[in-house]
């Protein structure tokens, strides 16, 4: 699709199975965030844009809210459809969903907004939002704090290019603006904890611009990895790994529509 990022379409299309087994979910505590800011729960109704291959759908469903999720990547779309059978997965984009104006509650997007964040995709998420309907933004960030979780981005900023990303605080320019509030944050500390294949190897192999490269440079990042998690003290012979993170959550609420003066 032609608003796709090349680095997301090819690398997303190609990461689909490690992206499965290596991204962290997301903290249980989120739910009651999800359930007060942005209302969620029966008889409420949710997209999921950007769903993915359905993490951020599996908590979304636990509010008991009617969820649709919306993915433009086929590859993607089809580990969705496998990890969460019967869920309603739509092929779309943040610019062009297949849903009618005004037709659901809310708009989560989840590890996503950064890749489409854009006035044309503002104004396609509030034509579908019913009027006072909210916009959720969550991002799991990893804690650079911790020198070896500085030391895997090190490892893999050499490959970004211009891919989106959340630390650029690119997408934090679109607030305020007459269609949505300032995003309203919400943080909780989180860890992904699994064995070094699953955490970091497949983890960071499933980032996009990594995953898009050629299969030696590819090869490249995963020695270096490897590597690192063989030499430093607090991974090595480790059998489970934690690695830190930050969830961050934004609750943005729709403006009504500008009403221009009256004709005379």
């Amino acid at each position: 699709m032609s608003d796709l990022h090349n680095a997301a379409l090819r690398g997303f299309s190609r990461a689909a199975p490690s992206y499965v087994r290596g991204r962290p979910g997301y903290p249980d505590e989120l739910l009651l965030w999800l359930r007060q800011r942005l209302q969620l729960g029966p008889p409420r109704t949710v997209v999921d844009l950007g769903a993915g291959t359905g993490k951020f759908s599996q908590l979304l469903l636990r509010t008991g809210a009617d969820v649709i999720a919306v993915e433009p990547v086929d590859a993607m779309r089809a580990q969705l459809l496998e990890s969460v059978p019967g869920l309603t997965a739509l092929a779309g984009t943040a610019q062009s969903m297949p849903l009618d104006s005004a037709s659901v509650d809310t708009v989560v997007c989840a590890q996503a907004f950064h890749w489409f964040a854009s006035r044309e995709a503002l104004r396609e998420i509030r034509r579908v939002l019913r009027p006072g309907g909210r916009l959720g933004l969550v991002w799991n960030v990893r804690d650079e704090s911790v020198d070896w979780v500085a030391a895997i981005s090190a490892i893999m900023a050499p490959y970004q290019g211009d891919a989106p990303r959340f630390n650029s605080g690119q997408w934090r320019r679109l607030f305020p603006n007459e269609l949505f509030s300032d995003p309203e944050e919400f943080s909780l500390s989180h860890q992904h904890i699994g064995p070094a294949q699953q955490v970091i190897i497949d983890r960071f192999l499933s980032v996009s611009f990594i995953a898009a490269l050629p299969e030696p440079q590819r090869a490249d990042v995963a020695a270096r990895l490897d590597a690192l998690i063989a030499t430093h003290p607090l991974l090595r012979d480790r059998e489970l790994i934690a690695v830190p993170y930050q969830t961050l959550a934004y609750c943005c609420e729709s403006k009504p529509p500008a009403v221009g003066p009256r004709e005379r």
